[in-house]
């Protein structure tokens, strides 16, 4: 496939040329996708939006050494994988306690101001029993199932931004769904 002509790796070459608004065209097209499935990765807004900084740090820095072998979104997503694995090890080295809100759990979406109270609170402890069972997923899983679900990347897409094969991006979107369902069926949902 010829990636030479798609518009984001244009503006990787221009970026690479001495452009470096070219870098900004690049984050306004990229940045709330990537700080998507930063958020599902870390599951805290503040450490998933300077991630995403990071990421277009990354991209800048290895403006010179990128080849448009892939679709520009595979070695994107990549860096931000990178970051969200380093982040996940240091994490694990240095526990904190999370910031929570009034109830006591962390909340990574919006409530629709149009629900009723009652609808609004299920709502939010639906959401809180879903985001706390993705959360739970071994981190491989979970990469290959945000790319798959929130970025909509193929199976060829994801197994390029992972560094392993379609097949096994497949086994790990479907063992990430059924330990979902698992989780999920103890509560009903």
């Amino acid at each position: 496939m010829d990636f030479s002509h798609d518009a984001d790796v244009v503006l990787m070459q221009r970026l690479a040329g001495g452009e470096d608004l070219a870098l900004n065209e690049l984050m306004s097209r990229w940045r709330e996708r990537v700080a998507a499935f930063l958020l599902r990765m870390v599951g805290d807004h503040a450490t998933a939006m300077d991630l995403t900084q990071e990421t277009f740090v990354r991209l800048y820095t290895s403006r010179h050494s990128y080849k448009p072998m892939a679709a520009f979104s595979t070695y994107l997503f990549h860096i931000a994988a990178n970051l969200a694995r380093s982040h996940a090890r240091w994490k694990s080295r240095h526990p904190t306690v999370p910031m929570e809100d009034e109830q006591g759990d962390l909340v990574h979406e919006p409530v629709d101001p149009q629900l009723s109270p009652d609808d609004t609170a299920a709502l939010h402890e639906k959401t809180a029993m879903v985001n706390k069972a993705i959360d739970a997923l071994p981190i491989d899983l979970r990469e290959a199932l945000m790319l798959f679900t929130v970025q909509d990347m193929s199976h060829a897409d994801i197994a390029a931004t992972l560094g392993c094969s379609a097949k096994a991006v497949e086994v790990r979107i479907y063992r990430a769904r059924q330990m979902l369902k698992d989780a999920l069926k103890c509560y009903g949902a």
